[in-house]
């Protein structure tokens, strides 16, 4: 599988560290019930289809990428730098 970076071009995905779900973006506010937490921190869902996940550019600019891609057919989708976003980033 290949992703391409915003900064440095396409790569190998073995540059990259797999952190998980969008959804890290999300935090509960500090003061959430406990059940916020413990969703935010263990219960995920495991689609077939579309996802959005972190990456990390370990071996390269280390950026933190939102990529979107079809885990059925693996096809890369987009690919977007979490500083990039709309309203800030995490």
């Amino acid at each position: 599988m290949r992703l391409t970076c915003p900064l440095c071009g396409e790569r190998d995905r073995r540059e990259f560290y797999y952190y998980g779900s969008e959804d890290y973006l999300n935090r509960p506010a500090p003061e959430a019930p406990p059940q916020a937490w413990d969703d935010y921190l263990h219960n995920r869902d495991n689609p077939a289809g579309v996802v959005r996940d972190l990456w990390y550019h370990d071996m390269g600019c280390s950026s933190w990428l939102v990529v979107t891609r079809n885990t059925v057919t693996h096809e890369i989708l987009a690919v977007e730098a979490v500083a990039d976003r709309k309203g800030g980033a995490a």
